[in-house]
Parts: C-alpha cells; sequence; structure tokens
C-alpha cells in the first residue's frame, strides 16, 4: 500500500461505508429476547437547523456506546429519527422559499414555490405551506445522513422516522385522546407566555431570561385613604390594572387594605388588597396588578381572584376598540390615545399623559430587569389568556421519584432533573399556534351563528387516526359543513414539537403498529442527549411514560455537553466562532480523527474544538495501520507455547489489566476513560514492546510472534468503536467477519490465549522493563549518541523489585537500545551511569558524481 495517508484513509472510509450498507452490518435482529437486546432512544436531530461540530462530537458519543455493546454479545436496536416540525422549520422554509402560510387561502394543487425568493414574501395555503415543509426537511434530512454515514454511525437505517408525518402523528393523537380521555389533558383560557413576533404560545421549558434595561416610572393612584404610590416598569398596562397590592405586614399601607382607589388617566376604581408576595423593599411596597405584566400578576390574579382584563392582543399592540370596563368619557378619551398602538408606542404615550396630568412623580429611573424571551426570539413575551390543550403534571414526589429512579451519567446531572421539578409553576402548555406540527384530533360543533362551541368537542375513532382537522371532515358531517352554523370546525392549533418529541421511544418502536418489537426494545437502555434539554425532552418524555406505561422508559441518560472554541464560548454562528461544516473537516481529517476528538469528551463535559485532537486522532488511524501491516508480515498461525517469554507474558498481563479498565469504563459509560487505557498501552506497544521483539521475532520465536498476535487483534478490537473505518481495514487483513461482530475481548483470554496459563496477569514486570527501556534511551539522548551508533556499556542503577524482569528481558533491551552490555546495579531510583559508547560508525556514503568518468 502506497498511498499517501490522507488517500489511504479516504478509500478505507469510502470503501468501508458502501460495505456496511450493502451487508447491512447493523441491522437489527428482531428474533432476539429483550433481555439480549440493548436499545437507544436516540435523539432525532433538528434538521431545520446547521450542520455543526456538535452534531459529530454528541452522536459519536452514542455510537461509542452502541458499538461496545454490539460487541459484547447485545443485539443494539439504533435508530435515527428526524425532528421536523415546529417553527424552526417554518421559519427555515420561509428563508428559503419565499413563502408564509396564509390558512383563510384555498388550496392550489399546481403550486410551485419560487426558484429563488423575492423580496416579497408569497403567502400560500396551509395544505401547500405544509407540503413545502415536508419538500424541504427532506433536503435538509439528506445532508444529515451524509453526515451520519460518512462519520460511521452504525445506525440501522430500516428503523428510521420522523417526529412529523403519518406513524408520528398517528401515535401523538393517539397518546393525546387517551390523556384526554383520563382528564389529564384539558383546555383552557388561561394566562399564556406569547410570542408576539411569530404568534404563538411558548411553554415553560423554552423560556429564556434576558437582561433588558429599563425605567421605573413613580406614578400618584387617587386615593382618599391616605397615599397610593407604586413605582413600575410597565406603565402602558395600566387600562388592565385590576388591583393594588401590600404585604400584610406593612405597617405604612395597614390603613390603606381594604380600601378602593383609583387608576390614574383610566379613573377605574381598584381594591387595595395584602398578599405576602409584594415585597416592602421593592419601589414604594405598593404594587399594582395587571392582567398580566409578569407571572406574579398571574399568581396575585389567581390567588385574589380578580377579574381579566386584557389589552395587549396577539399582535403585541393594545386593542383598538376601547375596554367595556372603561366606562367614562375620560377614560374612553384616554384610551383612544393609546388603542392600536405598539406596547413601546403605547408605554410612551401614557407616559407622556401621565406627565401632563401630574400624576407621574419625578423623573424615570433607569433600571435593569430580567425578562422573559422565547429561547429563539427576539421579542419580550407577554402573557395572554388565549384557548390552549395543557397536560397535567404529575405531582412532583413521583417525578422526584423518577429521577431518583434513573441511573445518570454523570451522577451530577441528576441535579438539573431535580431543579426543574421543584421550580414547575403550572401545568404543560403543549399547544402552538403554527401551521406545520401534529395538529389536534379536534372538531368543534358550531352554534346558529357559527361560532364554535368550545365545550363542544368531536373527537375521531382510533381506527381513523391520524387525521388533520383543518383538511378532514369528522364522522357523520359532510365536508361542506364546514365554518357552516350548526356544522363543525377544526382545532386550528398544533403540538409543541416537545408533545411529540416525548413519544419518540413509541415512535421509534412502533408502538401501535408492531407488538412484537416493541417488547424486545421497551423500557429502553439508553436516552443520551444534550443537557441543556433535560428539563424538556427527558422530562417530558419521562412525563409521557408515567402516564402511558407507569415506568421510566429507559435505565440510562448519557448526558453530554456543549462543544466549545478554546475561550470556552459555546460554538455559534451568530459569534463567528463557529468552525466550517462538519463534512469538511471528514474530508480534511478523515472521520476516524473526528470520532478521536469526539471521544476525548467526558460524559456531562464541554468539549473544546481542536483541530490538534483531529490530527493526533488521525495519526492513531495510520499508526493503528502501519503497526498492524508490520505484525501482520510475521507468522501468525497462532500456536501454543509451553514455556511463555516472561516478558511477553507480562506484556499480556499489562493488556489483560487494559481489557479490564476499558470494559469496565464502557459500563459506566465513561468512552473517555476507556480510550485514555487503550489508546496509552496501544503507543506503548508499538513504541516499547515491537522495538523490544523485533530480534525474537526475526529468529522465529513463537512466544514472541504470538504476543504480537494476541495483542494486535485485542487493540484492533479495543479500538474498533473510536477508530471504526481503520479498525475494520486491518481486521479484514487477517480475521474472518467484521470486527464489529467480533466478541469484545475479555481479560483472562488475552492471557491465556497462546501460553493456556492465566499466569502473569501481573503488569509489574511490563513496566519496569519500560522503565527501564525509556531510562536507556534517555541517557542516549543526553549522550547525543544516535541509534546505528552502539553502546558497548553501560550501568542501570534500579531500586528493588527491578532487576528480576530487567534480567529476564536483558537480550531483548539490548537488541532494542543497540547496547553491548547492562550492567545491573541496585539504588534508590532508576538511573543510567557510566555510559560507553563504541566508535562512531564510518560513512560509507557515496560521493556526489562517483559514477562519472
Amino acid at each position: 500500500m502506497t498511498e499517501k495517508p490522507d488517500k489511504l484513509l479516504e478509500e478505507i472510509e469510502r470503501k468501508w461505508c458502501a460495505h456496511w450498507s450493502d451487508s447491512r452490518l447493523y441491522a437489527f435482529d428482531r428474533t432476539r429476547d429483550r433481555a439480549e437486546v440493548f436499545s437507544i432512544d436516540t435523539p432525532p436531530p433538528t434538521v431545520s437547523g446547521h450542520l455543526h461540530p456538535g452534531h459529530c462530537c454528541s452522536y459519536t458519543h452514542t455510537d461509542l456506546v452502541a458499538r461496545y455493546q454490539r460487541m459484547r454479545g447485545k443485539e443494539v436496536f439504533y435508530p435515527m429519527g428526524w425532528d421536523n416540525n415546529g417553527l424552526n422549520t417554518e421559519r427555515r422554509v420561509q428563508l428559503m422559499l419565499g413563502i408564509a402560510c396564509d390558512p383563510t387561502l384555498p388550496y392550489d394543487p399546481a403550486f410551485k414555490p419560487p426558484e429563488k425568493p423575492g423580496k416579497n414574501i408569497v403567502h400560500v395555503s396551509r395544505p401547500n405551506f405544509i407540503a413545502s415543509c415536508h419538500t424541504v426537511t427532506g433536503l435538509l434530512q439528506k445532508s444529515y445522513l451524509e453526515l451520519w454515514t460518512k462519520l460511521g454511525l452504525s445506525v440501522d437505517w430500516d428503523f428510521t422516522y420522523t417526529t412529523i408525518g403519518a406513524p408520528a402523528a398517528r401515535v401523538s393523537q393517539a397518546a393525546f385522546l387517551e390523556l384526554l380521555q383520563k382528564g389529564i389533558v384539558y383546555r383552557s383560557a388561561s394566562p399564556t407566555l406569547w410570542d408576539i413576533e411569530f404568534r404563538t404560545s411558548v411553554a415553560q421549558a423554552e423560556l429564556q431570561d434576558r437582561m433588558l434595561a429599563g425605567q421605573f416610572y413613580r406614578i400618584q393612584f387617587r386615593s382618599d385613604a391616605g397615599d397610593a404610590i407604586i413605582e413600575t416598569t410597565r406603565p402602558e398596562l395600566l387600562p388592565a390594572c385590576v388591583a393594588m397590592v401590600a404585604h400584610p405586614d406593612d405597617d405604612r399601607y395597614r390603613s390603606l387594605v381594604g380600601q378602593t382607589v383609583r387608576t390614574p388617566l383610566f379613573d377605574v376604581a381598584i381594591p387595595v388588597l395584602a398578599h405576602p408576595l409584594a415585597e416592602p423593599e421593592k419601589g414604594t411596597g405598593l404594587a399594582m396588578v395587571c392582567t398580566f405584566g409578569d407571572q406574579t400578576d398571574v399568581t396575585w390574579w389567581r390567588d385574589l381572584q380578580l377579574p381579566l382584563r386584557i389589552v395587549i392582543e396577539k399582535n403585541g399592540r393594545l386593542a383598538k376598540a376601547t375596554p367595556d370596563w372603561l366606562r367614562s368619557e375620560s377614560a374612553e378619551r384616554a384610551y383612544a390615545q393609546v388603542g392600536g398602538l405598539t406596547v413601546d408606542k403605547a408605554r410612551e404615550q401614557i407616559v407622556s399623559m401621565l406627565a401632563e396630568s401630574g400624576e407621574l412623580l419625578g423623573s424615570p429611573r433607569p433600571t435593569e430587569r430580567a425578562v422573559k424571551f422565547w429561547e429563539n426570539g427576539k421579542r419580550p413575551l407577554e402573557i395572554l389568556a388565549t384557548p390552549q390543550w395543557f397536560v397535567r403534571y404529575p405531582d412532583k414526589e413521583t417525578l422526584l421519584r423518577y429521577g431518583e429512579e434513573l441511573r445518570w451519567w454523570p451522577e451530577f446531572m441528576r441535579v438539573r432533573y431535580e431543579h426543574w421539578v421543584n421550580g414547575l409553576i403550572g401545568d404543560w402548555n403543549v399547544t402552538r399556534q403554527r401551521y406545520f406540527g401534529v395538529p389536534f384530533p379536534v372538531w368543534y360543533r358550531l352554534d346558529s351563528d357559527g361560532n364554535p362551541l368550545q365545550d363542544e368537542v368531536i373527537l375521531p375513532d382510533h381506527a381513523d387516526l391520524p387525521i388533520d382537522p383543518s383538511t378532514d371532515a369528522p364522522r357523520g358531517f359532510d365536508p361542506n359543513d364546514r365554518g357552516r352554523p350548526g356544522g363543525f370546525a377544526g382545532d386550528p392549533d398544533v403540538m409543541d414539537t416537545w408533545a411529540t418529541s416525548s413519544l419518540s421511544p413509541q415512535i421509534a418502536g412502533r408502538f401501535l403498529d408492531d407488538s412484537d418489537l416493541w417488547p424486545r426494545i421497551f423500557p429502553m437502555d439508553l436516552r443520551p442527549q444534550a443537557h441543556e434539554i433535560i428539563r424538556t425532552w427527558l422530562f417530558y418524555t419521562v412525563v409521557r411514560s408515567h402516564y402511558e406505561f407507569g415506568m421510566l422508559p429507559w435505565a440510562n441518560a448519557a448526558i453530554s455537553g456543549f462543544v466549545t472554541d478554546p475561550d470556552r464560548k459555546k460554538l455559534s454562528k451568530s459569534l463567528g466562532n463557529a468552525p466550517d461544516d462538519p463534512l469538511k473537516l471528514i474530508e480534511q481529517y478523515g472521520a476516524d480523527a473526528i470520532r478521536y476528538w469526539a471521544a476525548r469528551g467526558r460524559p456531562g463535559q464541554d468539549v473544546i474544538f481542536d483541530a490538534n485532537q483531529f490530527k493526533v486522532g488521525r495519526r492513531l488511524a495510520i499508526k493503528l495501520i502501519n503497526v498492524s501491516r508490520f505484525v501482520l508480515g510475521v507468522p501468525h498461525e497462532l500456536q501454543r507455547v509451553a514455556e511463555p517469554n516472561a516478558l511477553d507474558q507480562s506484556m499480556l498481563g499489562a493488556l489483560a489489566a487494559v481489557v479490564d479498565d476499558a470494559t469496565e469504563a464502557f459500563e459506566n459509560y465513561d468512552y473517555t476513560r476507556a480510550l485514555d487505557a487503550t489508546e496509552q498501552f496501544f503507543w506503548s506497544f508499538c513504541d516499547n514492546y515491537v522495538e523490544l521483539v523485533k530480534t525474537r521475532v526475526r529468529t522465529g520465536d513463537r512466544s514472541a510472534q504470538g504476543a504480537l498476535h494476541v495483542a494486535l487483534r485485542t487493540l484492533q478490537q479495543l479500538l474498533a468503536p473510536f477508530l471504526p473505518f481503520v479498525a475494520e481495514e486491518v481486521w479484514s487483513w487477517w480475521q474472518a467477519g467484521s470486527v464489529h461482530r467480533s466478541r469484545w475481548p475479555n481479560a483472562d483470554d488475552v492471557q491465556t490465549a497462546f501460553s493456556g496459563s492465566p499466569d502473569g496477569r501481573d503488569s509489574g514486570d511490563w513496566d519496569a522493563v519500560v522503565a527501564a527501556l525509556a531510562e536507556i534511551r534517555r541517557a542516549r539522548a543526553d549522550s547525543r549518541l544516535p541509534f546505528r551508533q552502539q553502546i558497548e556499556s553501560l550501568t542501570l542503577v534500579h531500586p528493588a523489585g527491578i532487576a528480576a524482569p530487567v534480567q529476564a528481558a536483558m537480550a531483548d533491551l539490548r537488541h532494542a537500545a543497540n547496547i553491548g552490555e547492562i550492567r545491573l546495579q541496585p539504588g534508590a531510583a532508576l538511573s543510567v551511569t557510566d555510559v560507553r559508547a563504541a566508535p562512531a560508525p564510518v560513512a560509507t556514503t557515496v560521493p556526489e558524481n562517483a559514477s562519472d568518468g
């Protein structure tokens, strides 16, 4: 093989990608019993995003475990999903195609998206928009499939699923109907966090606190019972004010509590009430309650049973029409100046009006406050009361018990789950006002005026699932009854992306459709995922599994960290620190090198993007090729040796200890420790053992030959999960079948493979010889003697316990270090003295142009 290393690795990867696919090497054997199966709830990547090195990292971690378990004799259920529903997909489609959904438009069967997006967005019907979403996500899935294939993921591609589409919709809708029947799902016009830009509700798990600059405004309310002054950052909510609160123990306002005050500008009478969440030290100690400025307002509204007065609409503007509760002429005149304005403009106008009326006291005071955003949004969230579907959470004690039962790798990640559970507020809002998602399988009867009767829902039969209420008609109705008085209307909303992704075990395991497969894979063995979605994907899947099966959906959760730049900043295109497409990294360094870098990232810890690690991984792959070439150039018909050489036996004893260490590490999902142990021994094997035994190998020493081949076979297997392409290639040079279907090495077998005896498992003798060789090499380097110049003699000073193994390996040491005589001398520490060099060899090069004349 004379190719350059780059070309060689490229050819190896191309060859084995094709072979694994054609041979279906990783196909799941569905005849195996549950006890023989290792099943993985693989994270479905969000295909609406961009490929980045983080995908290589976290998905390699899962594949390391899958390959190890397969070599341990387990039949691995390793599916791959695509998370392709939700707002992110709609945004990507709008950017790529220049279209947006208008559900009032009719379906156009001849519609084709523009070849290039224009300046103006083209509005299309809901069915046309959804079809375009499917087209775009299908194209995006191909790029992920290409990456996973080139990265060497050992996925069974026959078990591919999406979080939208008929199979996922059927599972999601069936689970929804079951929870609805049990009373666990309910619909309510409750206060809901709302993104005014994307016009959809947002769940608690999708929130992000961001600091926002603002101002405190000091405002005088009208009162006959004493001063009623508040400070607020949101004066635009004065038209929605329903009460004023003070702390029960605040003596300043004892006489005011129980009285009525009137709002400035709008002259609405509101009560002054006591509540323990009022903060005496904040502002004036009095707070106005509006529906709704923040979550505290929601709590006060519920606890104090206050009226609901909403003025902000879904588009982020104040309602144009004057609300019913603003009855006076002055209130109507005041509201006419702000109705229809955006929140920011309304704030400016009301502040100006308060200043003019004299009810704004002093100058505004600058402040900075934490404001809720949707994690992918750009504008602060509002709280609106809109009809939404909710899932009731199990009690916190049950959820915390599941967290205790689940085995976390690493263990400290359990705390994140517990903090999330303990901080839960309200129920899970599973409703999104979007288009591309799993629709709620619900219709509503219409009254005689054509208005939906929210309490009169029409549900489909399970046999009819999946259904789309925006296009399908319920049984007993004609499609022409849609929208007519006395007819029906479909629920316009779709399920939150997590409401479908939380059913990934059921979707991937074909729970509703394959009664033979499901009991072979559930409950699953492993949920691998990133730490930032513990509060979403992991938590929600636990909730759904509790309601569906009364148990955890998996036994283990392996948590990965972020990929960061050297300054520990998360890789991000917006920060400009994200490297090239990972496919380009594979082209440059090779897939095994990228996997090596990923495997260096310990479970639960962030991984630094470091091109130097790619180079180290590539060098390791090439070294495995080269050492395999050398060892396999030696006769390798393994025969038992009656009296194996002590050095060979101790080397194999050290290797057996590595097998034990790597096995224990993998059993605890610590693939990095397994790589550390294997890699350290591998380089010592190449740099030390191979050099020590070269002379014996050339003379036909069966002990050295046998030990070489046992070690090579074992190392190829230990490295196979990390370097699957190169390991498969070198294995194919001398072994039948695939290394990835071979049996994971056993420590006892390593030691007894050619000697027939388990003696020598103690690796101390091997360590002693390696230490001695290192000290001798150091002495040669310090003396500036090239290897071809023999050292006639030297003295090896050694502490107790080293003399015997060194004496036993004396011939190998002399040949490996090109030394005539090694004298042993007891001492406190290992060192070399009395180095006597032979005369330097005479140069034998032919003078330039010697062949002329």
